[in-house]
């Protein structure tokens, strides 16, 4: 294991950690606002937009833990039946095309938090809807991070710190 995979492992840990903790406050919340709402007959302002704060980190950063973990999404049934090199080939492929796609993505969703910084939400003045966007170029560039050691140093789903969490 090189330097680069095990600087890899503490992001792939950092990852899960504020993925997780967003998937907790965000389930906090939204009891919070239900209660509040049917319960003291007094609507919060609040707890929407942060559930939908939660729910952009828990998915932009949880994305990349979901990539290098092997639990993302996968279609293989035309890949199974390629030769060994074919397969080799297809993963490149795949690998070269995400990395494209983030790169994409990260160009975009930098626009789009640049353009929407100085706007304020209407019910957290105190955040912009650039603050808000934000997860979304950062885990961008995560889940280049992880594309690139994908592509440098192979497969990373069976390693004992990505199967850490038993999902394999």
């Amino acid at each position: 294991m090189n330097a680069y995979s095990r600087w890899m492992d503490g992001l792939y840990l950092l990852c899960m950690w504020v993925a997780a903790a967003a998937l907790m406050i965000m389930v906090t919340v939204i009891p919070i606002g239900i209660f509040a709402r049917y319960v003291l007959n007094s609507a919060l302002s609040w707890p929407e937009p942060v559930a939908i704060i939660c729910m952009i980190i828990f998915t932009f950063i949880g994305a990349p833990v979901g990539l290098r973990a092997g639990t993302h999404i996968c279609v293989s049934m035309v890949t199974d039946r390629l030769s060994p090199a074919g397969q080799k080939r297809a993963l490149l492929l795949c690998n070269l095309l995400l990395i494209a796609l983030c790169l994409i993505l990260l160009r975009a969703s930098y626009n789009l938090c640049e353009a929407m910084w100085i706007q304020p939400l209407a019910s957290l003045p105190n955040v912009t809807y650039g603050e808000m966007y934000l997860p979304i170029p950062i885990g961008t560039a995560f889940t280049l991070l992880f594309a690139l050691e994908r592509l440098l140093n192979g497969d990373q789903s069976q390693r004992p710190i990505v199967t850490l969490g038993g999902t394999h």
